[in-house]
């Protein structure tokens, strides 16, 4: 292999990387293989979005016969059948409010649409001045200018100039919530930092509000009890747009096909990307309302509604790997198999509280967890734990500053389930 020096890698520190790399050669079902032939356990879905496990040939066979047939087709203009059926099939798993569909091809670019659909939606109504957006700090939407504006993590914003006229709501990692297992107790009342936000701007200037049910990329951050529901009451008793990011949270992570229906909190417009593909095509697709979607229908019917796509918007490949996943979600009980598998999962992850020296918080609901580990001086300790879980203990895990992310295929098993803990156990103790 060369000097590894022509890829710029996303999201990388590439120089400690060539030091020291991380190849991965293969992969099936809840293993990775790496250009040494070992085989690693992934405890990560790849990037949240292999939920269905790795190498699924019902997938690579849908794959395979849709290029033979045919490889690609615009949909500016013109359709093609897969698309239509896909957004079908996605507005019948999505709760009931959700009738319509615009497809794109990642996380990042399904936020910057739901945004322009948010700020269009206004708009069209007749409410121009509505252009400013509400995030939370610590939320992630992307790397689109959009997304890192509404975005609340520091290090993806601030050498980007400052994007969309945004503010930010607080966070909900609260001390006095540390070990809670799933919702915590604690923090409802901080959806009530939205209406000092209205106050300070007027409802007439805030066009939506976009948060994540679950911050995955911040560490795993879990609403407290009530607060989504408090957070959706603002937004409709003001007429302000509630996005949820379901990027990692769709398509059975929380145990159901989303967040949403989880928790019994409907928006007005979903994100999607990830598990839609089973992480095999970049797609993404953003739900709407019927009330959102029928503003745009009031112009003449020649007249383009909605002035935005893109050139691989329903790509026929990466529908059909769509459809045959969403095939397998329901034909192997997926979503339920996560819900049966999910209070282990919490269990195991809540063990390293009481055992390890270095663990400050855990973090959990579903089947993500976030260990929250004691920084130190030097080195970081959670990269340290990272990198030694992948070569010492064959098994593939995340961090995030100071937060090891656990977020398994959700067909991992239950003994699966507590080798994957016992491995993150052993390297926490080894790593000082």
């Amino acid at each position: 292999m060369g000097e590894l020096d022509a890829f710029w890698m996303p999201f990388t520190a590439g120089r400690q990387f060539r030091a020291r790399p991380r190849m991965l050669t293969g992969a099936k079902d809840m293993h990775y293989v790496t250009d040494d032939g070992r085989e690693v356990l992934d405890g990560t879905a790849g990037l949240w979005c292999t939920n269905l496990g790795h190498g699924r040939e019902e997938i690579t066979r849908a794959v395979a016969d849709q290029m033979a047939q045919m490889d690609y087709a615009p949909s500016y203009q013109m359709g093609h059948p897969l698309a239509f059926e896909l957004a079908e099939r996605l507005v019948e798993l999505a709760p009931a409010p959700f009738k319509h569909v615009f497809f794109t091809n990642s996380g990042s670019e399904s936020v910057d649409t739901a945004l322009k659909i948010a700020l269009a939606y206004q708009n069209l109504r007749g409410k121009g001045e509505r252009l400013r957006i509400i995030g939370r700090h610590k939320g992630y939407h992307g790397t689109g200018f959009g997304g890192m504006a509404v975005g609340g993590m520091g290090n993806n914003r601030q050498r980007f100039g400052p994007g969309l006229p945004v503010d930010h709501l607080s966070h909900t990692l609260l001390p006095d919530n540390a070990f809670s297992r799933g919702l915590p107790a604690n923090g409802a009342a901080m959806a009530d930092e939205l209406l000092d936000i209205i106050g300070l701007h007027g409802a007439d200037t805030i066009a939506a509000v976009i948060i994540e049910p679950i911050s995955g990329s911040a560490g795993i951050i879990v609403p407290p009890t009530g607060y989504l529901e408090r957070i959706r009451g603002i937004c409709t008793d003001h007429d302000i747009v509630l996005i949820f990011d379901e990027v990692i949270t769709a398509f059975g992570r929380l145990g159901a096909a989303f967040a949403a229906e989880e928790f019994g909190v409907v928006p007005d417009i979903m994100t999607t990307a990830k598990g839609l593909t089973n992480g095999t095509i970049p797609m993404g697709a953003v739900l709407t309302t019927s009330a959102i979607h029928e503003v745009f229908m009031h112009a003449p019917p020649e007249d383009i509604e909605f002035f935005h796509g893109y050139t691989y918007s329903g790509h026929p490949v990466a529908c059909r790997a769509a459809l045959a996943s969403l095939d397998l979600y329901a034909r192997d009980e997926v979503f339920t198999h996560a819900r049966k598998v999910r209070q282990v999962f919490e269990d195991c992850a809540h063990e390293l509280a009481t055992s390890r020296a270095n663990v400050t918080d855990v973090r959990n609901y579903g089947l993500m967890a976030g260990i929250e580990i004691a920084p130190r001086d030097g080195p970081s300790r959670t990269y340290e734990i990272f990198e030694k879980c992948f070569f010492e203990e064959d098994l593939m895990i995340r961090f995030t500053g100071n937060v090891l992310a656990i977020s398994p295929p959700l067909i991992i098993s239950e003994a699966q389930i507590r080798d994957l803990f016992d491995k993150v156990g052993r390297t926490i103790d080894r790593v000082n």
